[in-house]
């Protein structure tokens, strides 16, 4: 029986729905049973056999929904970036609903509900890491797998990484959306089994052993969250103040332990805007907090080069001694950290011009050799810093390097009271459970955590007060199948995907259009 099309009203209804529906799976809400429905209702609006309207369907599905879950940035550089950010986003969503039109057209697909499926969850992949990747490094922010932190589904990052929990999500939703057609035909027997199967998508990730134990001995660290004057952009205008803070919070860490107990302390990304290295009071501040707890510090500053410009920096500070070791930012934020194309910028937002100096781009792996007195060896530190912990590939690499536990250092200052954040947060958590490592996000203001290898959180502060965590980590050496695997997953997803959308656009060559909407989901 022919599945007929929908109404083009009722296919923007429903976009509107499936996004914000989807929305409400990631913190602060983080209603995350609600990302499978969501892409299910986007399923069923892409249902019409026209790649220029589907397009459009999924340029509503995708505004509806990053407009909400990045309004963050209209906090941080005001409404014209956000807007622009979120239908470029978007966009990529309405490229996602022609591709799937295209390649339904095949013979085999728009003839086979499985096989569809299978199409639709390697193109919404592909579809993430196109826009994880291009322009400008690309804006991984929203993928369906950084909602699912609380969910069993974040299991299959262990496997697969962030592209087969997405994959997880989606093949949910439009088995979800297959039962609702199968059952507005009655046919019962495939209503129960594509539900079983949605079902069992997202609980499989209880079969997955997710290890915590200590393979090569436990840390101990105390993470420093100093706050700011103000929120805001304007929140490090007082650098000095914001420095004091760290200090102040890494001497109330004395209150929890004895001096020398702790094997490291963390600052977060801008715990200093006053770089140690140049300025000798800064420096004798934060000497005097190492030597006061007697422990190595990992403290998030900034560099600025004689030929120009400015890194974002996190040093390891020995106490008495000073630098050691370092690591740079290598992947700044475009338009935040460093302004692409600024006099074409600069008519539609002034906030360019607070970005005074861009951010130059490190280049060299985040891991920071810790010799560790107590163990007899060196211990490897993966750094990253904000944004990046976003990336599949720089919290892997520091991974592969060596790295026996993971620190996010970030500076949420700039985003108030946003789920910006929490956001964050969840990034770190699947990061936690994709590589194996226990992770801690460090932050000037909040939300900062420490997280266990299988993703728990055990400790986690609030926003925009001063705060110390003291934690013991396991340190762990094995690589997750996810580590070993790399970047295979996406490249194959990649390629499956275009070769599936030129067959489906060959075949639509042979089939008539009245045809093509028989078998469509």
């Amino acid at each position: 029986m022919p599945s007929r099309e929908p109404s083009r009203w009722s296919s923007v209804a429903l976009a509107v729905a499936g996004g914000a529906l989807t929305w409400s799976s990631f913190p602060d809400l983080g209603w995350w049973g609600a990302a499978a429905p969501g892409v299910a209702l986007l399923v069923l609006a892409l249902r019409r056999d026209s790649a220029r309207w589907n397009a459009l369907v999924g340029l509503v599905w995708g505004v509806t929904f990053f407009a909400p879950h990045i309004t963050w940035a209209d906090y941080a550089v005001g409404r014209v970036p956000w807007l622009a950010l979120a239908a470029f986003e978007a966009g990529y969503v309405a490229l996602f609903g022609a591709a799937w039109t295209w390649a339904r057209r095949g013979n085999a697909v728009w003839r086979n509900r499985w096989l569809q499926v299978v199409v639709f969850v390697v193109l919404w992949v592909a579809m993430e890491e196109l826009r994880s990747a291009w322009p400008f490094g690309g804006f991984p922010w929203g993928r369906l797998a950084f909602s699912q932190a609380d969910s069993p589904v974040s299991a299959l990052a262990w496997l697969g990484g962030a592209p087969l929990v997405s994959a997880a999500v989606a093949g949910a939703g439009i088995l979800l959306a297959q039962t609702w057609t199968a059952a507005r035909r009655l046919v019962v027997p495939a209503v129960f089994l594509r539900l079983a199967l949605a079902g069992a998508i997202l609980v499989a990730g209880l079969l997955v052993p997710l290890d915590t134990r200590a393979e090569a001995g436990t840390l101990t660290v105390g993470a420093v969250q100093g706050n700011v004057p103000t929120p805001g952009l304007d929140a490090f205008a007082q650098a000095r103040v914001v420095l004091g803070n760290h200090v102040a919070g890494t001497l109330a860490l004395l209150d929890q332990v004895r001096p020398g107990q702790l094997d490291l302390v963390l600052w977060p990304e801008n715990g200093t805007d006053v770089d140690p290295q140049v300025d000798a009071a800064a420096a004798e501040e934060i000497d005097g907090a190492a030597r006061a707890v007697q422990a190595p510090m990992l403290v998030g500053t900034v560099q600025y080069p004689a030929s120009g410009g400015r890194y974002n920096t996190a040093v390891l500070w020995l106490p008495g001694q000073g630098v050691v070791a370092e690591y740079r930012k290598q992947h700044p934020a475009p338009f935040a950290e460093y302004i692409p194309f600024r006099a074409l910028v600069r008519p539609f937002s002034s906030a360019v011009d607070l970005v005074t100096q861009d951010m130059i781009a490190g280049t060299k792996v985040g891991l920071v050799p810790l010799a560790s007195a107590r163990l007899g060896r060196t211990v490897g530190i993966g750094d990253v810093i904000c944004f990046e912990v976003a990336y599949d590939t720089l919290p892997r690499e520091a991974v592969l390097a060596g790295a026996e536990i993971l620190v996010v250092q970030t500076n949420n200052a700039s985003f108030g009271y946003t789920a910006e954040s929490t956001q964050q947060l969840a990034m770190s958590r699947l990061r936690a459970i994709e590589l194996g490592r226990a992770t801690v996000q460090i932050s000037t203001v909040g939300v900062s955590a420490v997280i266990a290898p299988n993703g728990a959180v055990s400790h986690e502060t609030a926003l925009f007060t001063s705060a110390q965590l003291v934690a013991t980590l396991p340190l762990r050496h094995s690589l997750t199948p996810a580590a070993r695997a790399g970047d295979w997953p996406a490249w194959i997803a990649d390629a499956l995907a275009l070769c599936v959308v030129v067959t489906g656009m060959a075949g639509a060559l042979r089939i008539r259009r009245e045809n093509r909407t028989e078998g469509v989901t």
